[in-house]
C-alpha cells in the first residue's frame, strides 16, 4: 500500500477519465460526414471544369460550421432547450415569413427558400425542424394530461403546424413539409395522443397532402412518372431511370470511386438529392447497404436515449431524442426511397452527406444535442436532462 502511495506521487495526479459518451452514435455520424465528403467531391469534381473544388470546399465549410456548431450546442444543458421552445418556434415562423419580404428572399429553380447572408444562404425551413421537435417536446410536457384526454390538446400543436407547413409550402417545398408533418405526428403519437384521435389526425394530414399533389400539375407527373419512369423516360422519369441505371450498374460491389459515369451530367442533382445512386453505383449494394446500417445506428441510438430518458423520469429529454430519432429516420427514408423508385421524386437531402449547408449544419446540431442528452443522464444520472414526471 505504501509503495503504491509513493508511485502514485511519483507519477502524479491521475488523470481524470474523458466524459463518457454514446460511441455508436459519435462513430455512425462521423462515418456518414466522412462518406459524404467523399461522395460530394466523387459526383461534382466535373460539374464546373475550371473550379473542380467549388462543392468540395464549400461542404467542407459547412461541416466545420456544424462542428463549430455542435460544439457550442453542446454545452448548452438540456434544461435551457425547454425553456427556449416557444421562442424558437416563433422565430422560426418569422425565418420562414422573412423569404417573402420584397429584396430579402432568393430565388433559385422557382423556389423561394433562402434569405442571402453574405456568401451563406439560410434555408430557413431546415432549422424549422428543428425548432418544432423543440417546441413539441416541451408542449407534451407541459400538457400531457390535456393531449392525452381532450381533442383540443392536440390539436392546438397540429395548429401551430399548419402554419408553419402553410409557410413551407408556399416556397414551394413538399418535401420538407411532409417531414415535419409526419415527425410531428410521430412525437404526438409517442406522446400519449388517443388511437382515434390520430387516425382521425393522419386521414386529415393525407387528405392535404394528397390535395396539394392534385391541384399542382408538376407534383401529379412526379407521380405517374415515379410509377412507370421508363414511360417517359426522356422527360418526367428521366431522374428516377438514371438513378435506377447507376443503382443496376453498381450491382454488389460497385465500379468504384470515382469511376461512375451518371453522375457525368446523366444524373442531375447528384451531389445533393441522388447522392445514393452515386453510392450504389461506385459502392454497389454493399456501399448502400452500409450507408442504411448507419443511419439505422443514429435512429436506434435516438431512441435508446430517449427510452432511457423516459425511464429516469426525464419526459423533455425523452420526446426530443424520439423526434430526432424520427426526423433522420424519415428524412433518410425519403431520400433512399426516392433513390430507388420506392417513393415519387421530391428535393430531400441525405442527412448528413448531401451537399447542401444548412441541412448539413442542423444534422450536426442533432446529433450534438442527442449526445448532450446522453451525456447528461449518464454523468448526472439526468440531473439536467429536462422537465421529469
Amino acid at each position: 500500500m505504501k509503495a503504491g502511495r509513493q508511485m502514485q506521487a511519483t507519477l502524479g495526479p491521475a488523470v481524470p477519465a474523458l466524459p463518457p459518451i454514446d460511441l455508436w452514435l459519435l462513430i455512425a455520424a462521423c462515418a456518414l460526414l466522412g462518406l459524404g465528403l467523399l461522395m460530394v467531391a466523387s459526383a461534382s469534381l466535373h460539374r464546373i471544369p475550371d473550379r473542380p473544388f467549388y462543392f468540395v470546399n464549400r461542404h467542407l465549410i459547412a461541416i466545420v460550421i456544424g462542428f463549430v456548431g455542435a460544439l457550442a450546442v453542446s454545452q448548452v444543458p438540456i434544461k435551457q432547450w425547454e425553456r427556449m421552445g416557444a421562442l424558437l418556434y416563433f422565430f422560426g415562423l418569422l425565418l420562414l415569413a422573412l423569404i417573402f419580404v420584397p429584396g430579402l428572399g432568393r430565388e433559385a429553380n422557382g423556389a423561394m427558400r433562402w434569405i442571402p447572408i453574405g456568401p451563406f444562404n439560410l434555408q430557413s425551413s431546415e432549422f424549422m425542424k428543428l425548432f418544432m421537435v423543440i417546441y413539441i417536446a416541451g408542449y407534451l410536457v407541459r400538457r400531457q394530461l390535456e393531449v392525452t384526454n381532450s381533442i383540443w390538446g392536440f390539436a392546438k400543436p397540429m395548429l401551430l403546424l399548419v402554419l408553419a407547413s402553410a409557410l413551407v409550402m408556399m416556397q414551394p417545398d413538399f418535401g420538407t413539409t411532409a417531414v415535419l408533418l409526419a415527425t410531428a405526428l410521430g412525437l404526438l403519437f409517442l406522446g400519449g395522443v388517443p388511437l382515434w384521435q390520430f387516425g382521425i389526425l393522419m386521414m386529415m394530414a393525407g387528405s392535404a397532402l394528397t390535395a396539394l399533389v392534385l391541384i399542382s400539375p408538376y407534383r401529379v407527373q412526379r407521380m405517374t412518372a415515379f410509377r412507370d419512369p421508363w414511360a417517359d423516360v426522356e422527360n418526367t422519369g428521366y431522374q428516377l431511370a438514371q438513378a435506377l441505371i447507376a443503382f443496376g450498374r453498381g450491382e454488389w460491389f460497385g465500379v468504384g470511386l470515382g469511376n461512375g459515369i451518371q453522375k457525368q451530367f446523366y444524373l442531375p442533382e447528384a451531389h445533393t438529392d441522388f447522392l445514393m445512386a452515386v453510392i450504389g453505383e461506385e459502392f454497389g449494394l454493399l456501399g448502400t447497404l452500409t450507408v442504411i446500417a448507419l443511419f439505422g445506428v443514429i435512429v436506434w441510438r435516438a431512441f435508446n436515449i430517449g427510452a432511457r430518458a423516459e425511464q429516469k423520469g426525464f419526459r423533455f429529454a425523452s420526446y426530443m431524442a424520439l423526434g430526432f430519432g424520427l426526423w433522420i429516420g424519415m428524412q433518410a427514408f425519403i431520400n433512399v426511397g426516392v433513390n430507388v423508385g420506392l417513393l415519387p421524386t421530391k428535393g430531400l437531402t441525405l442527412p448528413l452527406m448531401s451537399y447542401g449547408g444548412n441541412s448539413l449544419i442542423v444534422a450536426c446540431l442533432v446529433i450534438a444535442i442527442l449526445m448532450r442528452i446522453d451525456f447528461e443522464l449518464r454523468t448526472d444520472d439526468g440531473e439536467a436532462a429536462g422537465s421529469s414526471s
